[in-house]
């Protein structure tokens, strides 16, 4: 792995290796370039059969959840689309790692490309910075990372249980609870391996940009022609490293499409199976579950808003780098020098062109209006499905009321 050359890639390396213990991502040592071939080959395969077992124990689990679910709803008499929203939800899940282990065998090289590209940049930024005033230290990444994602993984894994064991229902075994509450943990720590490799994207952006306003200050006082030619040759560089960081956003996105895709649909999905089991049960004077399913859907809606927030912080930076160009662009010496002005325009062109866009191939953008617009059409569905459940209680209230009077008239005539 590049995390020997790469201080970004050494701090995010311990949520990686936990990573890759769930089977969510390869281990580091695949990447190591010292490895020998017969060692890295065995490691492969003993991870591929590893891989295997925790598909083979997810499927088993989705099976008898199954079970446990129709137990639970002929008991409720809700077999409606409970049913069908119930058993999509359990099969999501087998998808869900299915594809996260497919993902794992073809994408490999493009994973090992998006490492490479990393320690690369940051090894050039640093580069690009030596000769400029005003150096930022960057030790403080590794503390917020730990704060923006490592708390996060220690609140799943924390919370998870808390507020889905008991909602899991009398009829599965607690051992299968166990493996479920795992399995339910897994799934959501892909958000959050998301997160991380968008963090160090904006981490990149946050140093492409300091370089540029050092540029600006180093412009602002001195105007000799042999150091703006160095500064012009500088912004050069920093355009091209700009251009290579969007580049790493398409390989990032990419790697991540069908599996946020899976997660995002679940995610929702889950919601509203939620939902779906709160109006059920809502007749139960004694039921306690209903807190838990309130925290279980909060849950789930932060996991897809940080991995949205992130998202949006790396956009709007990227986006702040065209107002920096114009600041510098507003300085004396850029009147003074016309291939400095050049050389702004055409970085200023190539940052409209260039957008910088987190997506899941084209199907929705990873940000905060995205976020809005999914939680507008959960509240949507949750209306509709809230009449339709109000109406069938009213129907059975009813059939109730009849049965009722028809019982007490044969007592009556009796």
């Amino acid at each position: 792995m590049e995390a020997n050359r790469s201080r970004l890639l050494n701090a995010a390396r311990p949520y990686i290796q936990i990573y890759s213990i769930f089977g969510l991502t390869p281990p580091t040592q695949f990447f190591t370039r010292t490895l020998h071939k017969r060692r890295r080959g065995i490691l492969i395969l003993g991870y591929g059969c590893f891989l295997i077992a925790i598909t083979l124990m997810v499927i088993y689990e989705c099976y008898a959840n199954i079970v446990a679910l129709n137990k639970d709803l002929h008991q409720f008499h809700a077999e409606d689309f409970s049913k069908v929203m119930g058993n999509t939800q359990k099969v999501l899940v087998v998808a869900i790692f299915v594809w996260n282990q497919l993902n794992i065998l073809l994408n490999f090289r493009r994973l090992a490309r998006i490492y490479d590209d990393i320690a690369d940049l940051e090894i050039e930024l640093n580069n690009a910075s030596r000769g400029l005033s005003g150096q930022h230290h960057w030790w403080s990444f590794r503390f917020r990372l730990a704060i923006s994602v490592g708390l996060w993984i220690v609140l799943l894994v924390g919370l998870t249980p808390r507020f889905t064991l008991v909602a899991l229902g009398p009829f599965l075994h607690w051992t299968n609870k166990v493996l479920t509450e795992i399995v339910l943990i897994i799934i959501q720590l892909k958000c959050t391996e998301y997160c991380v490799f968008v963090l160090l994207i904006y981490e990149l952006i946050l140093r492409g940009r300091h370089i540029l306003q050092q540029i600006g200050v180093e412009l602002e006082g001195n105007h000799s022609r042999d150091s703006v030619q160095e500064l012009c040759v500088a912004l050069k560089r920093n355009q091209l490293l700009a251009g290579r960081i969007w580049g790493l956003v398409n390989e990032v996105s990419l790697y991540f499409t069908i599996s946020l895709t899976l997660l995002f649909l679940y995610n929702g999905l889950t919601i509203l199976h939620i939902v779906n089991w709160a109006l059920i049960k809502s007749i139960n004077p004694y039921d306690c579950c209903q807190y838990m399913r309130l925290g279980t859907s909060l849950l789930l809606s932060i996991n897809i808003f940080l991995a949205c927030l992130y998202s949006e912080f790396c956009i709007q930076t990227y986006k702040s780098i065209p107002r920096v160009l114009h600041q510098i662009l507003c300085l004396p010496a850029a009147e003074d020098f016309p291939m400095l002005k050049m050389g702004l325009r055409e970085y200023s062109l190539q940052m409209e062109h260039l957008k910088l866009i987190f997506t899941c191939g084209g199907l929705f953008d990873i940000n905060l209006k995205f976020f809005g617009g999914m939680v507008v059409t959960l509240f949507g569905y949750v209306i509709i499905l809230v009449q339709f459940k109000i109406q069938t209680f009213a129907h059975s209230k009813v059939r109730q009321n009849i049965n009722m009077t028809e019982i007490k008239e044969k007592y009556r005539v009796n």
